[in-house]
């Protein structure tokens, strides 16, 4: 492969915006929190109960469900395998010659994750 001077660019370009993007995030964040810093301060000087701290945002993300994931994976191992046994099955010459079985296990192993899930799904109700 040869890359032009055009990709380079590109990539630097976007290597650039994604650096960029985090520095104004990070410089967004420490200036929230001096803006705080400082009105605590003002409030101690004057004798002033101390406002509540709001919450930051970055911490109010809640981790996602590690069970979520299993359905997914599921349905994509399922679908891959039953696609590649039917391309495998019609590709081969007379009918094949019992090939097309072997996605079969990644098939059961899909169809089994899809079933797990919907049957803890029904447990946890």
């Amino acid at each position: 492969m040869s890359y032009t001077i055009g990709d380079g660019i590109a990539t630097t370009a976007l290597a650039g915006a994604f650096v960029g993007y985090q520095y104004l995030k990070h410089k967004s964040r420490a200036a929230r929190l001096e803006v705080l810093h400082k009105e605590r301060l003002v409030a101690m000087e004057k004798g002033i109960p101390l406002p509540e701290l709001p919450p930051d945002p970055e911490s109010d993300r809640k981790n996602p469900d590690p069970g979520s994931v299993l359905p997914i994976l599921g349905t994509i191992l399922f679908t891959l395998s039953v696609g590649t046994m039917i391309v495998i099955y019609v590709t081969q010459p007379g009918g094949g010659n019992g090939f097309w079985v072997a996605p079969l296990p990644f098939a059961f192993m899909g169809a089994g994750l899809v079933v797990f899930h919907l049957l803890r799904q029904d447990a946890n109700r």
